[in-house]
């Protein structure tokens, strides 16, 4: 089995009190950490196996300000760019699996005509999935380690339930001699969060977080686990250095680089769910017509997506 970073952003970072303070004030919320967004790949021998397919081609990078909680970087590569630099073809993929239904995740699934696309019933009833392609995870494989439910995908790899950031979020877990390979979809920001026992405050149901964060250290507490996130670059460097995640023993602190200027467009990104407000088209579904500035929202106007205010959104 050969696990891949499909890398897509890099240089973003995040703010301390974005990653850490879903169930309260942290110190030094201001505090900044590494950001980038990465989804992964499995390659079993017989099957190419995406865990996440990023955002969509034509999303606009983000411009960080004062009032950016999370940046997610500057883009490195589309996604299909990415996955056949690492040497693989749309068409060569069999199985996508998706950990939950935000664009950051979901954003190519429209590439992979041949591929399965395997998502909790949750999350495919809130993306309108359907087709004969969709496969709806109903997690009937029986308890997994500290999970009590799993659906196994092939041998070695298997979806856990894992909700919490959103209602029907999962875990996808790859083993591969004697190692855990855990790749997930915001179960943490970054890994001080796990470190530190902490939830981000971008979670739709923070009860079943905090649950979902509990089965996490304790099957990291019982298992090697390499811990691999989408939006910090210890995700892939956890990986490509096979190094398991310690409950004991912080991660290295790696200061974020400084960010270029750049021109905005106009356009708002929302740092949680990936969602493009475009002032050209508004919001005509929730009253907004065409030509609204996003500095003209009304201040109770949330995300259609995901739901979050206008204070999780960036420049572009």
């Amino acid at each position: 089995m050969k696990i891949q970073a499909v890398k897509l952003y890099k240089d973003g970072f995040m703010l301390r009190g974005f990653a850490l303070s879903g169930e309260g004030a942290v110190n030094d919320p201001d505090f900044r950490y590494r950001s980038s967004v990465q989804n992964f790949l499995i390659d079993t021998g017989s099957e190419v196996i995406l865990v996440d397919t990023g955002l969509p081609k034509e999303t606009p990078d983000m411009i960080p300000d004062d009032k950016t909680q999370i940046y997610l970087g500057s883009r490195i590569l589309d996604y299909v760019s990415a996955l056949k630099a690492l040497g693989y073809a749309p068409e060569q993929v069999t199985k996508i699996l998706v950990t939950h239904k935000h664009e950051d995740h979901t954003g190519e699934l429209r590439s992979f005509p041949n591929a399965k696309i395997y998502v909790s019933e949750t999350e495919a009833d809130a993306m309108n999935l359907t087709g004969e392609n969709v496969v709806r995870v109903k997690f009937e494989s029986g308890p997994y380690h500290t999970f009590d439910a799993s659906e196994k995908i092939v041998d070695g790899v298997y979806m856990l339930p894992a909700k919490g950031h959103t209602t029907g979020n999962s875990i996808i877990v790859a083993e591969d001699e004697g190692l855990f390979f855990m790749l997930h979809g915001d179960i943490t920001y970054t890994d001080e969060a796990l470190f530190e026992n902490k939830l981000s405050v971008a979670n739709e149901d923070m009860p079943a977080a905090r649950e979902t964060l509990n089965r996490v250290r304790a099957f990291i507490e019982k298992n090697p686990t390499v811990y691999c996130s989408t939006h910090t670059p210890l995700g892939y460097e956890n990986l490509e250095a096979r190094q398991t995640f310690s409950l004991t023993e912080a991660p290295k602190y790696v200061a974020p680089v400084e960010v270029e200027a750049k021109e905005a467009t106009g356009k708002y990104v929302c740092s949680v769910c990936g969602k493009v407000y475009d002032p050209a088209e508004g919001d005509p579904e929730h009253g907004i017509p065409a030509g609204t500035p996003f500095e003209e929202l009304p201040d109770d106007w949330k995300c259609p997506r995901c739901k979050n205010g206008k204070e999780k959104f960036n420049r572009a």
